[in-house]
């Protein structure tokens, strides 16, 4: 059986990759520090898939307990998703996203290359674009980066890069989100933020359910269907099942390839808004703020790739998303514990 590590993985999006590669019929190994997860997930997971996943508990600066994992299981691909993921946080502390995310990222692929692992898929993002010129965003548009949680993913595309040119044995899929939301059907796994939720949807529920007043929406000027801000939103088990595809797609192929994971749709706020109010069935309050520095009107993916490279495509409409984000809030008022 194909045995994948899933660093991460009891986080929201490697959580939701576990069940599908369980269903899938691989063996999941996963790592995680815990930082912002509980390993209360990993009972949630086996609920789901009929099994539980081995665990790890440590971090990617930790040398030797990579090392440990590796020792200890034939291992042959990883899903990396570890890593700090708070824009605000990044600019404030940037020096810490460079450290977890950059050096314990080297540090997991120094330890690959140490016990022949060379297939991986990587969590990337559309926050490479930064500002694209136009939509859909290709693969092959211009990246720069804004922030330093961005500028962490793109150098790990530029590592990984050099990584397959230097030994072509190496088989790596970069791919970049553009916005996961909802949660798994089962209500049992979902985002779970810490403090206030930095992202709409989490936000969206937290007003939903009545834990925050009403939700700010910056800016209603923009050259879009109602003024807001348009993005392209992926429902994350549709996110998860792209990670399926790219590991099976890397396990037969060598090389570094970038793939765009999102609906090829664009959504408002106040679409996605009104989407959650018909979920919770009640209206939910808002209030027009100034626009935010550093926010583009509309972003949302070319999908081509995903569907001609990996025979991947989105499933999930809006109405679907904001459902199970609603299913999973009120089926877990404190989280996953």
């Amino acid at each position: 059986m194909t045995r994948i590590l899933v660093t991460g993985g009891t986080g929201y999006i490697g959580s939701h990759t576990c069940v599908e590669l369980i269903q899938a019929g691989y063996e999941v190994v996963v790592m995680d520090n815990l930082y912002n997860s509980s390993e209360a997930v990993l009972d949630r997971i086996e609920t789901i898939a009929g099994t539980r996943p081995k665990f790890y508990k440590t971090d990617l600066l930790d040398r030797e307990g990579l090392e440990t994992i590796f020792r200890e299981n034939d291992i042959d691909a990883v899903i990396h998703f570890a890593g700090y993921k708070a824009v605000g946080e990044s600019v404030a502390k940037p020096l810490l996203y460079y450290e977890n995310n950059i050096a314990g990222s080297i540090n997991l692929y120094e330890t690959m290359a140490a016990h022949g692992v060379k297939t991986l898929v990587f969590s990337s993002s559309a926050t490479v674009y930064g500002a694209p010129k136009s939509v859909p965003i290709r693969e092959d548009f211009e990246v720069h980066t804004t922030n330093p949680y961005g500028s962490t993913k793109l150098m790990n595309e530029m590592i990984l890069e050099d990584i397959c040119t230097a030994d072509p044995e190496w088989s790596v899929m970069l791919l970049r989100y553009f916005n996961p939301i909802g949660a798994h059907p089962s209500g049992l796994i979902g985002e779970v933020p810490n403090g206030i939720p930095n992202n709409l949807v989490p936000y969206i529920a937290r007003v939903a359910n009545g834990t925050l007043e009403y939700l700010r929406v910056w800016g209603n000027d923009y050259p879009t269907v109602d003024g807001t801000g348009v993005r392209d939103y992926i429902h994350v088990v549709d996110l998860a099942k792209g990670h399926i595809s790219a590991v099976a797609y890397a396990l037969e192929h060598k090389g570094a390839e970038k793939v765009n994971l999102g609906t090829g749709n664009g959504y408002s706020v106040l679409q996605v808004l009104h989407a959650y109010e018909k979920a919770c069935g009640h209206e939910l309050p808002y209030q027009i703020m100034e626009r935010r520095p550093g926010d583009i009107a509309t972003c949302y993916a070319d999908t081509e790739k995903a569907a001609s490279l990996l025979g991947w495509k989105a499933q999930y409409n809006i109405d679907d998303m904001c459902r199970d984000s609603w299913n999973f809030t009120v089926r877990n008022p404190d989280g996953i514990k």
